[in-house]
C-alpha cells in the first residue's frame, strides 16, 4: 500500500507540474503575439521570468514563444475571459481564463461554480485591488528594502523567506518599477498583474478545507489561467 501511495503521489506531482507548464506556455504564446523579443515585449519577459522560476524546460519555453509569434503551427487563437463569483461561505473569487473556445469555458465555469455562486462582471472585482506584483531577491545583505521600494516607485512591500521580497505597485507602474529595482540591489524574479481582496473572509478549518477543494477544482480546469480569492491568512 505504501509503495502504491508513493507512486500515486509522484504521479500527482508530475500531473500538477504538467498543468503549470501548460498554463505558462499559453501565457507565453499569447504574449509573444506582440513580438518574440522579450527585451521589447514586457508581457513576454514577465511570462518568461515566471516560467523560468517554475523550471519550465528550455525547449518548451522556446516552442511557446515561436508558436505565439506565428513561427510554427499557425496562429495562436487564445482569448482572455474573466469570471467573477463566490466560493462556499461567500468567499469572493476572480477567475482568469485563456481559451480557444469561449463557449466551452463558460460551460465549464458554470459547472465548477455549482457549489458556489457565479456572478456578473463587477459583482466581485469592485472589492479587489488590481496591482502589479514583483517577486525579487536582495543581491546583498546591504540592500535596503524600504529605500528600494520608495526610490523605485513601489506602493508597498512584503518580506518573505531568506532574501525574497514582494514589491506591490500600481498596475500601470509594474514595468517601470521592475526596471528600477536592480539599481537598488534587487534582482527581479517574476512580475505580474494580480488581484488582492480589500476585505478577505476568515473561515474555520472545516470551512477552509471545503473552499480549498472548490478552488482546486477550478484551478485544474485546462482553460483556467489564474484564480484570485479573498481569503484571510
Amino acid at each position: 500500500m505504501g509503495a502504491q501511495w508513493k507512486v500515486k503521489h509522484k504521479q500527482d506531482a508530475a500531473n500538477a507540474k504538467g498543468r503549470i507548464f501548460t498554463k505558462l506556455a499559453k501565457e507565453i504564446a499569447v504574449a509573444a503575439r506582440n513580438g518574440a523579443d522579450p527585451d521589447l515585449n514586457f508581457k513576454l519577459r514577465s511570462a518568461i521570468d515566471t516560467a523560468k522560476k517554475a523550471s519550465m524546460p528550455r525547449e518548451t519555453l522556446e516552442r511557446a514563444i515561436k508558436k505565439g509569434a506565428g513561427l510554427l503551427d499557425g496562429p495562436v487563437n487564445y482569448e482572455s475571459v474573466t469570471y467573477e463569483g463566490f466560493a462556499p461561505y461567500q468567499v469572493p473569487v476572480i477567475v482568469e481564463c485563456l481559451t480557444d473556445n469561449k463557449n466551452r469555458s463558460a460551460q465549464s465555469i458554470r459547472q465548477l461554480f455549482r457549489k458556489g455562486q457565479l456572478a456578473t462582471s463587477g459583482a466581485v472585482s469592485w472589492d479587489f485591488k488590481h496591482l502589479g506584483q514583483i517577486e525579487a531577491e536582495a543581491l546583498s545583505a546591504e540592500a535596503d528594502v524600504e529605500l528600494a521600494a520608495i526610490e523605485a516607485g513601489a506602493q508597498d512591500f512584503e518580506t518573505g523567506d531568506e532574501n525574497e521580497v514582494v514589491f506591490l505597485t500600481e498596475a500601470t507602474d509594474l514595468d517601470l518599477v521592475a526596471k528600477a529595482l536592480p539599481d537598488f540591489g534587487y534582482n527581479v524574479l517574476t512580475t505580474k498583474l494580480v488581484y488582492r481582496a480589500n476585505n478577505p473572509v476568515s473561515l474555520n478549518e472545516e470551512q477552509l478545507a471545503e473552499v480549498e477543494a472548490f478552488l482546486d477544482a477550478i484551478d485544474a480546469d485546462d482553460d483556467v489561467q489564474n484564480v484570485y480569492v479573498g481569503l484571510a491568512g
